[in-house]
């Protein structure tokens, strides 16, 4: 019996070891997926901001990796963007040099794109054939490959609806577009999150981890609020802070009819529905920071949420100056990064209430 017993903790101590080089692995392969799509985003973010989105008329997941080699395919590709509004009403007299600004834009944005791609799949493959992937994470691995896939086709969607009657994207696609990024940078965290070690600290409250979980939750909405803002330009406009149109709160919100349509559509609305979102975020993780001290001084969550709101509070000041600006591209993009930051130290603080995956445990082994 005492040999049995001896045999199974050795195995259980094993396949332990097995399993931290395994998870070691993936969190670097995830590490590196992460790199790649905060890359991803921020040229996507360059891209808008220079109205480039657009110079690719055209849809070719694989030929599209080549880009023109020689004058007379310039040539080509500058008259399928001479057809569409954009040039017609915005760039109409642009030189193929000027066009090839903004095409390089959008090339490494799609190009990027394909290649995250790649470091996703192949590496997946390869963990999943050589067993290397637990069982509990390959669903959702499956599940982010899968909307990968869906992305590509929703950034098409995206530019298509910029090629026919509109100088540039719909705000609805734009918006839809960034988002589905985002979750798919979320869902990544998560995982890595989940395989990284966790400490023993206990919760500072029994709310905390639900207060967590809203704060990632609202990031990622402020995020999706910032992609209305930019769809629509708003930025451009009411360049003052604190006031609005010399007023918190300003008139004419709501001046379209239907009333719910000014949530998307009218610029002004938009762009006071992005600053109160970012007002109450900061409340959040505020009074979260605020708790977590009161109640658990010295943990890791408390270090965390402290973090947190420095984090927060940097992209609040980066907003208003992006805003106070007139939103050059500079300031635009460290604004976007600012909270792909954000959202993903608050998507890994939530994770860290709920702890690792679990280890392989000596009734497993014995199974």
């Amino acid at each position: 019996m005492a040999h049995a017993d001896l045999a199974t903790e050795r195995t259980l101590r094993s396949e332990i070891d097995r399993t931290e080089r395994n998870r070691r692995q993936i969190r670097g392969w995830l590490a590196v997926v992460l790199f790649a799509l905060f890359a991803l985003v921020i040229v996507g973010g360059a891209t808008r901001l220079t109205e480039s989105g657009l110079s690719i008329t055209q849809w070719k997941p694989i030929h599209g990796v080549v880009p023109p080699l020689s004058a007379e395919e310039w040539e080509e590709e500058f008259r399928l963007y001479q057809r569409i509004p954009q040039y017609e009403q915005m760039n109409k007299g642009m030189t193929v040099d000027e066009f090839k600004t903004i095409f390089w834009w959008e090339w490494a944005h799609r190009l990027l794109a394909r290649g995250i791609g790649v470091v996703f799949a192949l590496p997946l493959l390869f963990f999943w054939l050589a067993g290397r992937v637990e069982r509990r994470l390959r669903l959702p691995l499956l599940g982010i490959l899968a909307l990968g896939g869906v992305q590509g086709f929703i950034g098409w969607w995206m530019v298509s609806s910029g090629l026919v009657e509109r100088t540039e994207v719909s705000q609805y696609r734009l918006a839809t577009h960034l988002v589905i990024a985002c979750l798919i940078f979320a869902a990544c965290m998560w995982i890595y999150r989940g395989l990284s070690p966790h400490s023993g600290d206990a919760a500072p409250t029994r709310r905390s981890q639900t207060m967590a979980g809203i704060i990632a939750a609202m990031s990622l909405f402020q995020i999706y609020l910032g992609a209305l803002v930019a769809g629509l330009d708003a930025g451009l406009s009411y360049n003052t802070w604190p006031l609005m149109d010399g007023a918190v709160v300003p008139v004419d919100l709501f001046v379209q009819q239907p009333a719910w349509i000014n949530l998307f559509e009218n610029p002004k609305t938009v762009q006071f529905l992005h600053r109160a979102g970012a007002y109450l975020l900061f409340a959040l993780v505020l009074a979260h920071m605020v708790v977590a001290l009161r109640a658990a001084p010295g943990t890791t969550h408390a270090r965390r949420s402290v973090l947190l709101f420095a984090l927060v509070t940097i992209q609040a000041v980066v907003g208003i100056t992006t805003l106070l600006l007139q939103v050059p591209i500079g300031w635009g993009v460290l604004h976007q990064a600012g909270a792909l930051v954000v959202l993903g130290f608050a998507i890994a603080h939530w994770r860290g209430f709920i702890g690792e995956y679990p280890r392989p445990t000596a009734i497993e082994v014995r199974d």
